[in-house]
């Protein structure tokens, strides 16, 4: 989500000074009304690696959502979009029983790739029926998908962070409290209407925007972007568990002090 200019403070975007001090890549690319796929993502971050290590020095990937990392770093090949069909299918699955209607012809039309999606992931399974539809062909065949740990697309050295889950959950309080000090209700208030599809699906954006519409109180929305963010680290937690590339590496409170170790990993 930091791909948006002007999505600061909710996406914890690198301040002015931190970006002069080390140079920070796939930051402010599009505006906020422009839908930024993960194809778009993988081409323009292998770009910014390929750019980074002709000038002899190596790139630093840090973050973010487990599909966007596999994206970069894996052999995923994304088909083409009808983004009218998948509105046609975004609808569908938003009606009552639609996700399970939904992944009932994905489960008939493409036996593979429904054993690959959460049934109730409405996202993933409009996805895949959208790729049926306009290529004939099965989703899994363009692909073995996110499940599949094979070499990587390039040499890449990757580590976790593991914290204890009250000490996360603790942070996740804390950032969310720092966000709403530093003015994410008014952030927000600025680009309503001016989001796109994407954008406005991001955590912190989605529950101030329902505020915004009168669906919740201001605190009601900022418990909901707690809840959801800790959520949301679950499901980071089992994305990652799954790769069996990643070293973990433990921090008791502060992961700040697993520098020294992962600086060592990283130099030559």
């Amino acid at each position: 989500m930091q791909v948006y200019r002007g999505l600061d403070i909710g996406t914890a975007k690198p301040t002015p000074d931190e970006r002069a001090r080390v140079p920070h890549h796939m930051i402010d690319c599009v505006e906020t009304n422009e839908d930024f796929s993960v194809a778009r993502f993988q081409a323009a971050a292998r770009e910014a690696v390929a750019d980074i290590e002709s000038r002899g020095h190596r790139a630093l990937l840090v973050g973010g959502t487990g599909l966007y990392v596999q994206a970069v770093i894996d052999d995923l090949r994304f088909p083409g979009e009808d983004l009218a069909l998948r509105a046609k299918l975004e609808a569908w699955t938003a009606e009552p029983g639609g996700v399970a209607r939904a992944y009932a012809e994905l489960r008939e039309r493409d036996p593979v790739a429904a054993a690959r999606i959460d049934p109730h992931n409405a996202r993933r399974i409009v996805r895949a029926l959208e790729v049926i539809r306009l290529t004939g062909k099965p989703f899994s065949s363009f692909g073995p998908g996110v499940a599949a740990h094979a070499p990587t697309a390039f040499p890449v050295d990757i580590a976790g962070v593991w914290l204890p889950r009250e000490v996360l959950a603790r942070r996740i309080d804390d950032r969310v409290r720092a966000m709403r000090a530093a003015g994410l209700t008014d952030e927000v208030t600025r680009h309503r209407g001016r989001l796109s599809r994407t954008a406005a699906q991001a955590i912190g954006y989605k529950e101030l925007l329902a505020h915004l519409g009168g669906e919740l109180t201001e605190d009601e929305a900022y418990d909901l972007i707690t809840r959801r963010t800790r959520s949301f680290a679950r499901r980071q937690r089992m994305w990652f568990r799954r790769d069996p590339r990643i070293e973990w590496l433990a921090a008791s409170c502060n992961p700040c002090a697993l520098a020294p170790v992962l600086l060592a990993r990283w130099s030559p």
